[in-house]
């Protein structure tokens, strides 16, 4: 039986390009999907047209108390679409981008971020403890940000800065599970994140490149088979450890 992982927010961008990714390498891929069911179903096709199995299911990760019932429908999905009871890799992805700097970030906007890219880290990784396979692997995603600093991301950069401590404790409680939990760190890249500006400004993709040491701002594809990487037993001595897959920003 091939190996499965969960991708949230997986219909588009990054965590697109990690389902594709992973599919290639021989993974069952469920991905999630907030509101744009066409766009999901359209990936499940690809990966299906490689030849793996793959499901779609809506999941706003910003509400954390339907958790339980996404925990329930994915089980279920699990047994009739897959023939499993357990999955192997969970992929901590969906997230959206608030440019706000300190001074002017609202509370609202704050707890938006916190809800979806923090709670949803340590919550839905919670629930989904009894199914998921001892021996697998959870990868959480987070940014350069939390490395280098860029105004009018900085609340943002704060909820990323906790997933990669909250990834530190998790590899440690889950290793008697020899469960690995790693960060991957993506740079700029050219998706539709924050409104597409690296991939559509063009003074700011200039920019972007202007600061990488390997000369460009990033593509899917740079992103993509990191992930496919660290989910596979290619990496399975990397653990609790954060990977940036950014060109060499900010050196």
């Amino acid at each position: 039986m091939n190996e499965i992982a969960l991708i949230t927010g997986g219909s588009r961008g990054l965590g697109k390009n990690m389902a594709i990714s992973l599919a290639k390498k021989g993974k069952d891929i469920v991905i999630t999907y907030l509101s744009n069911k066409a766009k999901a179903e359209e990936v499940v096709s690809e990966i299906q047209s490689i030849g793996q199995k793959a499901a779609a299911l809506p999941l706003d990760v910003s509400k954390a108390k339907s958790f339980d019932a996404f925990i329930a429908t994915f089980k279920q999905t699990l047994q009739e679409q897959f023939g499993a009871h357990h999955f192997h890799h969970l992929i901590n992805n969906a997230g959206i981008g608030i440019h706000a700097g300190f001074p002017e970030t609202t509370e609202e906007q704050f707890d938006t971020l916190m809800n979806i890219h923090l709670k949803s880290a340590f919550f839905l990784t919670q629930k989904a403890l009894p199914i998921l396979a001892d021996g697998g692997s959870i990868l959480n995603i987070s940014t350069g940000l939390a490395r280098f600093t860029m105004p009018g991301f900085d609340a943002y950069a704060v909820m990323k800065g906790g997933v990669e401590t909250l990834t530190k404790y998790q590899a440690k409680t889950l290793g008697q599970r020899g469960i690995r939990v790693n960060v991957l760190a993506p740079g700029a890249i050219e998706t539709d994140f924050g409104g597409g500006a690296v991939r559509d400004n063009a003074d700011i993709n200039q920019f972007i490149a202007s600061q990488t040491a390997l000369g460009r701002a990033g593509v899917p594809d740079d992103i993509g088979n990191v992930a496919a990487f660290l989910c596979s037993d290619d990496a399975r001595w990397v653990n609790g450890q954060r990977i940036e897959a950014s060109g060499g920003m900010f050196l």
